[in-house]
């Protein structure tokens, strides 16, 4: 198959998961076209069946905002056009999906297929906003397949919307060779002290990550044992956190490191993950660490108890429990019994239930039926 990949290609779960499920498409021998106003952070590298198609964005003085959706609509029909596009999958509502419906009505003498998939705050903020929110209904009804990272988040596409298509649930996922515990000891030795337990988190540091709680949960566990936080990204509440360690007294043990393209080394550097967000339609992040045999503590919100299993691969509490956190985390980091069977069922359930090998192939039938459905 050719299929045409619109994202953003910044470091969020949604672009993230796109440039991910493109790669794998790659390799199982389609031919696969990402559009987009840069090459995605995951796409730095030669790929065969792999093409970028950067979307020139005008700059002229009638504009106030340069117009890209329509340069994107654009950009998608003249990819649709020359590389002959079977499909186009847009990963976040808008503009995208919005832009592929104009390119569609731009290919006068064919049709071309839309899939939609909603990752979360396109549904939740984005379409949520009155400006938006018949736009982004409409969006759902022209596409020819919505798909959603989790149950929660088509139930919730649902309710808001009003929708009676169906959403099918198709979660994110890891390649398993790719992300699995190595040997960070020469990475560990750098970021701490032997004797010092060493907690993660990853995130965009926007205010619905809630970074503050995983600082405050940080300094209550720094009082209890010898333990270091690394915070990966970078955002608009980075310097909060950063003030809030200082206050706490916890500074000298935080690490902000920004962002870092490859996680797997961190990971496996590290005794747990903390994710304390306010909401996630998913945990992308969660799901790595799991898959490098890293527990995880975090909020019983949204996607997050579909991929944490309570009790099993982390402990999950409601969101702002500051105490909850705490004492789930001390336990994990004090009880080495604990923590290792909990490190081995997070891989064993991030390696059964989310491995790039049945995921992608999810998509694959999907695909397979939306092109038959427009034969018919």
């Amino acid at each position: 198959m050719k299929i045409g990949i619109v994202c953003y290609p910044s470091y969020g779960g949604s672009g993230v998961v796109a440039t991910e499920l493109g790669l794998q498409l790659a390799r199982r021998g389609h031919e696969v076209h990402f559009i987009s106003y840069e090459r995605p952070v995951r796409l730095q590298s030669f790929e065969p069946g792999i093409f970028f198609h950067e979307v020139d964005i005008c700059q002229y003085p009638l504009f106030k905002y340069p117009p890209y959706s329509l340069a994107l609509a654009g950009k998608i029909a003249e990819v649709a056009r020359a590389a002959e596009l079977d499909l186009v999958h847009v990963h976040y509502a808008i503009p995208h999906a919005a832009s592929a419906y104009l390119a569609r009505q731009m290919l006068r003498g064919r049709y071309l297929p839309i899939i939609t998939t909603l990752h979360g705050t396109d549904i939740t903020i984005v379409g949520n906003d009155c400006q938006f929110y018949e736009l982004v209904r409409f969006c759902l009804q022209v596409s020819d397949a919505v798909t959603a990272v989790s149950h929660s988040l088509a139930a919730e596409t649902r309710t808001v919307f009003a929708f009676p298509g169906e959403i099918r649930v198709i979660p994110n996922f890891i390649d398993p060779q790719e992300y699995r515990p190595v040997d960070s000891s020469w990475l560990r030795e750098r970021v701490a002290a032997p004797e010092e337990k060493v907690i993660i988190h990853i995130s965009n540091f926007r205010p619905v990550k809630r970074i503050e709680d995983v600082v405050r949960v940080f300094a209550s566990l720094r009082e209890q044992i010898p333990c270091r936080l690394l915070m990966v990204g970078d955002g608009p509440d980075r310097s909060r956190a950063a003030e809030l360690a200082a206050r706490l007294g916890v500074e000298t043990f935080v690490t902000f490191l920004g962002h870092q393209d490859r996680l797997v080394e961190l990971l496996s550097a590290s005794d747990l993950m903390l994710l304390l967000s306010e909401k996630e339609s998913f945990g992308l992040v969660a799901l790595e660490a799991m898959a490098c045999g890293v527990p995880v503590v975090a909020s019983r919100t949204g996607g997050l108890p579909e991929v944490v299993a309570q009790g099993e691969t982390g402990f999950l509490h409601p969101v702002g429990d500051i105490e909850g956190f705490t004492r789930s985390a001390l336990d994990l980091l004090t009880n080495p019994e604990l923590h290792s069977r909990m490190a081995e069922a997070a891989r064993r359930r991030a390696v059964e239930q989310f491995a790039a090998e049945t995921v992608v192939a999810e998509y694959v039938r999907l695909y397979a039926e939306v092109i038959e459905a427009k034969v018919k």
